[in-house]
């Protein structure tokens, strides 16, 4: 099998997805090293790592993804965004290496479809992040190194995020704990995903030699609110929860109001969806010893 023997560098190690995928490639030719031993904007970094690692296989989940931060920092946001994945795609072209390049929903939100959105859709972000992604995909793709794009969408994973103190789940379940009255939009559709089930799609189609551009999501859709529901329902927990729409919830950055991505793509290479979002966040639960059920 290709993955058996091909040297995989991940890049921001320590991560949420990062996290996940040093648990399922490889352990004896994967290395993931963190943003402090490999910071991807560094050129001369970048060439240090392909000498000492010599990758067929580069998976780029480094990012800058505070969204309402890039508002303000967006040279920041596009230099780690856009100009990091150009070095990276150099290095591979160079090294004829594959590069895995994680990407967002948030390059879509401004179109007026209220259908799951496919691969080759019309981008339109409405925020820096999102028009910082987008253009890192699009250097991506002209650097001229294979690459393989991974667009994903909420991710939660057993670390959560460092730069967004945690994660949707556990935020949600912390507040409750507190006794905080929570008030969660609900008019942005979307499909958070389980970072776990993200990482071994993208591990089904580095096996499977995939090219392009790919979704990675879990199935079905829902708004915020119906995903706070859901993770306290599972968790066993009746906090005070309200529905509010998006103009009560006012944040530097403008959200995606519909931003749910199409796999009909990663279904064809896999031969299967990823579980549905209401599964996934049980198992996410179950893996926090969070689970209701698990206790009962």
């Amino acid at each position: 099998m290709f993955m058996s023997a091909a040297r995989v560098l991940v890049t921001g190690g320590g991560g949420q997805l990062a996290t996940y995928l040093a648990q399922l490639l490889p352990a004896e030719t994967t290395v993931a090293p963190a943003r402090a031993e490999l910071d991807i904007t560094d050129a001369a970094a970048v060439d240090r790592a392909f000498a000492e690692h010599a990758p067929a296989v580069v998976v780029n989940t480094a990012a800058f993804n505070h969204v309402d931060l890039g508002e303000s920092e967006f040279a920041r946001a596009f230099q780690v965004n856009a100009a990091g994945p150009l070095t990276l795609a150099r290095a591979c072209a160079a090294a004829d290496a594959m590069l895995v390049h994680v990407s967002t929903d948030y390059v879509f939100g401004g179109q007026a479809a209220r259908g799951p959105l496919a691969e080759d859709a019309l981008p339109a972000p409405l925020s820096v992040y999102g028009a910082s992604k987008l253009a890192g995909e699009h250097l991506v793709r002209g650097a001229g190194a294979r690459h393989l794009i991974v667009r994903t969408c909420g991710l939660y994973g057993s670390r959560g995020s460092a730069v967004k103190g945690g994660n949707f789940v556990r935020t949600m379940l912390r507040l409750a704990r507190e006794g905080r009255d929570l008030r969660v939009v609900n008019d942005q559709h979307c499909t958070p995903s389980y970072a776990r089930d993200a990482a071994e799609a993208i591990v089904d189609l580095i096996e499977a030699e995939a090219e392009g551009t790919f979704h990675a999501v879990n199935d079905g859709s829902c708004t915020w609110f119906e995903f706070a529901q859901e993770i306290f329902a599972a968790a066993g927990m009746k906090p005070s929860l309200t529905p509010i729409p998006t103009s009560e919830y006012p944040t530097p950055a403008r959200r995606p109001p519909y931003s749910v991505l199409a796999t009909d793509r990663t279904i064809a290479v896999r031969g299967r969806p990823l579980r549905h979002w209401r599964d996934a966040v049980r198992a996410y639960l179950a893996e926090l010893g969070e689970l209701a059920d698990a206790t009962d």
